[in-house]
């Protein structure tokens, strides 16, 4: 009898042994996966909001992508609609034609010319009969090829909605992304201290403010230009105008503003228009050396062109920043720069 105890005791030795291990191995599954010093909380921000803003900005890509298939397809659908108009308008002036024609006998122009009393009455006849059968004939060779036309518009209407709503699931994948990145963050930033979060900022401020004058120390603010262009003011002007509202992912205004929609609405307002993302400011608008940057230019920042600001002058900018915060001025040298940008005034 007592065998058999002694085997469940040793499935039970082993049962909590593997629960040990178990605890153990989640243990530090749970440190790995949550920083435990600032320094390590402040680089797993970083990570996470860099994270949402290389989304964000993939996301607003793919929305101005679905904007431009909206209107091309809404100026395809005008088309249909006018070349629909032309095919009737052409229906009806064959179908006049060929009445005109049923009209006249069917006889040939040259029996009508021999058996008239008045050659030269039968020969102007000849002329109308002969232009309006010239007429004919060209008026179904161009219904022909409006019909081939209306066509090739309707299937070409047809691939550009196949091709925005394969956008549509794209753009949803992206929004699904940036919220999740900017949840974790929040969570993060949630399970600190007060005195934790306001150390975490010091810690920020002062990584920032030794990047700056590490910047300045080069000399750099000597060179570059004090005076904006008459649209740099404007867009400078408007910028100002948006201190204080907040960041949201995928906005452009009014009343909050993610960073490339910031800079895309102040440029408008300037009356310029440019690329909606900041990596597409930075592929397609004019690069200018640091050096010779002035006031209402663009800094893109990071390698992957993921952030832009507002350059206003005496080392300082206007940008969105991240979730969580506001619309604020900065040191231009606060973020790793990758370039500056100037739209084309």
């Amino acid at each position: 009898m007592r065998r058999p105890l002694r085997r469940h005791g040793c499935r039970a030795v082993t049962a909590l042994a593997l629960a040990c291990a178990l605890t153990a191995a989640t243990q530090q599954a749970a440190q790995a996966d949550h920083p435990r010093t600032l320094d390590e909380v402040r680089a797993q921000l970083q990570s996470l909001y860099h994270d949402a803003e290389v989304a964000t900005d993939k996301y607003n890509a793919a929305d101005g992508r679905v904007t431009r298939q909206r209107k091309r397809l809404a100026t395809l659908n005008a088309q249909v609609h006018a070349t629909e108009g032309k095919l009737a308008r052409l229906t009806t002036l064959a179908g006049a034609a060929a009445r005109a024609q049923y009209r006249g006998g069917g006889v040939p122009a040259e029996l009508q010319f021999a058996l008239a009393s008045d050659p030269g009455r039968a020969l102007d006849d000849a002329g109308l009969a002969l232009q309006a059968e010239r007429s004919t004939r060209n008026v179904l060779t161009n219904l022909t090829a409006t019909r081939t036309s209306l066509k090739a518009r309707t299937d070409d209407a047809a691939g550009e909605l196949k091709r925005l709503r394969a956008s549509r699931s794209s753009m949803d994948a992206q929004r699904k992304r940036i919220e999740q990145r900017i949840h974790a963050a929040r969570q993060l930033e949630s399970s600190l201290a007060a005195k934790e979060r306001q150390r975490l900022a010091a810690l920020e401020a002062k990584e920032a403010d030794e990047a700056q004058a590490k910047w300045e120390s080069t000399g750099i603010l000597k060179k570059v230009g004090t005076t904006a262009t008459d649209a740099g003011k404007k867009a400078i002007a408007y910028a100002t105008r948006q201190i204080g509202k907040p960041y949201v992912w995928g906005a452009e205004g009014p009343d909050s503003f993610d960073c490339s929609g910031l800079t895309s609405q102040a440029w408008l307002a300037a009356g310029v228009t440019i690329p909606r993302t900041s990596e597409q400011q930075w592929a397609q608008l004019r690069r200018i050396p640091i050096a010779d940057m002035r006031p209402g230019d663009l800094i893109i920042y990071f390698s992957d062109a993921s952030h832009v600001a507002l350059y206003i002058g005496d080392g300082e900018i206007i940008s969105a920043p991240r979730p969580g915060r506001y619309v604020y001025v900065s040191e231009a040298a606060s973020m790793q720069i990758l370039g500056v940008v100037r739209p084309d005034a």
